[in-house]
């Protein structure tokens, strides 16, 4: 009797054991799955977070571009007319000849006020690229990307300045041109002030050559970085 009794017991010891080691393993195994779960769950935000900032970061740079290429557009179209304009303004001074004078002066009117809405445009989009190219910054942590973007944004802005300079340069152009007539042989002023004009003129144009200096190097240090390797369309994998 006292026999089966500890044979029972023993069993019973035994079966506890295995009980024991099985709910062990089959918590660790829960807690190993949970892991798991948790890991995979961290990894797939992850994910969709890179994804999600290279879909934004790649429409807010092809936006900044397309408001870019707009800008400069518009910038080459008033200087086409501001060269025109210029150009027919030295012929209108250096004739002798009424009718011609008056022909070349009505050009150069004609062709400021082409450049002039060109300009304003263009300046326009001009800050708006620079404003979106800094945005884009937010959503990328690499620093190759945001020394690219800064890039863009002295671009944008020294495009700003450089068509605002032209605007005013125009202005000054025109006010010049409608107060020219013809007297004995050759284009006189008709304001007195007119020499201010012709120095605010001047002052603006030196201003304009030394900011398209900047203007060019910025573009030239941009071209560079893209000969490198870099290109600001392409995945954001870290």
């Amino acid at each position: 009797m006292a026999r089966e009794f500890t044979r029972n017991l023993l069993i019973m010891g035994l079966s506890i054991m295995v009980g024991i080691v099985v709910i062990t393993f089959f918590l660790a195994d829960v807690v190993y799955q949970s892991q798991i779960q948790q890991l995979n769950s961290e990894h797939v935000s992850e994910i969709e977070n890179i994804e999600e900032n290279n879909i934004f970061f790649t429409s807010s740079f092809l936006e900044s571009s397309v408001l870019l290429d707009s800008a400069r557009e518009d910038r080459a179209f008033g200087n086409y007319h501001f060269d025109l304009a210029h150009l027919f303004f030295t012929s209108a001074l250096s004739e002798r000849n009424e009718t011609k004078m008056d022909a070349y002066r009505l050009d150069c009117e004609k062709n400021c006020s082409k450049a002039l809405p060109k300009y304003e445009l263009s300046s326009q989009n001009f800050i708006l690229a620079s404003s979106f190219f800094e945005s884009t910054k937010q959503y990328t942590n690499f620093q190759s990307y945001d020394t690219l973007l800064s890039m863009y944004v002295n671009l944008t802005n020294s495009g700003a300045k450089l068509t605002l300079l032209r605007y005013n340069a125009t202005i000054y152009l025109k006010m010049i041109a409608e107060n020219i007539t013809f007297v004995n042989n050759s284009a006189v002023p008709l304001m007195d002030n007119l020499s201010d004009i012709m120095d605010l003129f001047n002052q603006t144009m030196m201003e304009y050559g030394g900011e398209l200096g900047n203007y060019e190097e910025i573009q030239d240090e941009i071209d560079e970085y893209n000969i490198e390797g870099f290109s600001p369309i392409r995945e954001q994998v870290p």
